[in-house]
């Protein structure tokens, strides 16, 4: 014992070091999006097999829960499939091929952080590209930043960066959607007309105005909380997506994004 503390104290200057680096590169990637995006990204390929396995493992003990998702998702869809075949020659049963979905499976998840990050089992050799949005079962989820080949990183909706359009279901009513990183379960709903008052229960859905998430996707419901005053009001949303127990998501891919792209650049041209 006597000569650790003796190897110890002759290297203290070699481990503050390394402590003062690891301190740094944390604060690095919680204060720095960009930064800490790349960060993870470079190592992705690295870690992305470690935690595939680890999460193998894991998932074993999350069968139960994963399946009561999967039964509730097909009941969901099956509930959307009737309601579209009541009216078989009308424009309503007609697919809307814009979008594809990607299946991948969660193999890392944060939640604590004020930056927080989701990586999934998809990269780029899978279809997956930067800025496609990921969806839980329940809900939105977070939007592709980073991808390897084999894996890809999706800043969370946990993020103090995400903002989503989104509208209130009831009045069709523009808002944003952002965390105040207060609680995994809930938000903020911002940019509300003063005229607007919106109601605990309320449903707040994606609004289908930007590439990443078509439209009505479940975001949540209003909280107990709305404030009022200034010049627009805001209000609490408590998330859908269950953050804490996140296994399996779906990749958005924007079908249309390369046309939408083009003409978006010919207006800025113009």
């Amino acid at each position: 014992m006597k000569y650790l503390f003796i190897f110890l104290k002759k290297q203290s200057f070699f481990f503050l070091f390394i402590f003062l680096e690891l301190v740094a590169i944390i604060l690095l990637i919680n204060h720095n999006s960009f930064q800490g995006s790349r960060i993870i990204n470079s190592t992705n390929a690295i870690t992305g097999s470690f935690q595939d396995a680890f999460t193998s493992i894991g998932d074993y003990f999350f069968l139960k829960e994963a399946n009561e998702q999967l039964n509730a998702e097909n009941a969901r869809l099956h509930e959307l499939l009737q309601k579209s075949t009541v009216f078989p020659y009308s424009a309503i049963s007609q697919p809307d091929t814009t979008y594809a979905f990607i299946p991948a499976r969660v193999i890392s998840n944060t939640t604590r952080g004020r930056n927080n990050f989701i990586m999934i089992n998809r990269g780029r050799l899978d279809g997956i590209e930067k800025e496609m949005g990921l969806i839980s079962p329940q809900g939105i989820a977070g939007i592709i930043v980073e991808i390897s080949s084999h894996y890809a990183t999706a800043m969370s909706l946990l993020h103090k960066d995400t903002k989503i359009s989104a509208r209130l279901k009831n009045n069709g009513q523009m808002v944003n959607v952002s965390w105040d990183g207060l609680s995994p379960r809930t938000g903020i709903v911002e940019d509300i007309p003063t005229h607007i008052i919106p109601k605990p229960g309320d449903t707040v859905v994606t609004s289908g105005y930007s590439f990443v998430f078509p439209g009505d996707l479940m975001i949540g419901v209003i909280g107990n909380k709305v404030f009022t005053g200034g010049n627009l009001n805001r209000a609490e949303i408590e998330f859908s997506t269950d953050f804490n127990s996140l296994h399996f998501v779906n990749v958005t891919k924007n079908n249309a994004s390369t046309e939408l792209d083009s003409l978006n650049m010919q207006l800025k041209d113009e």
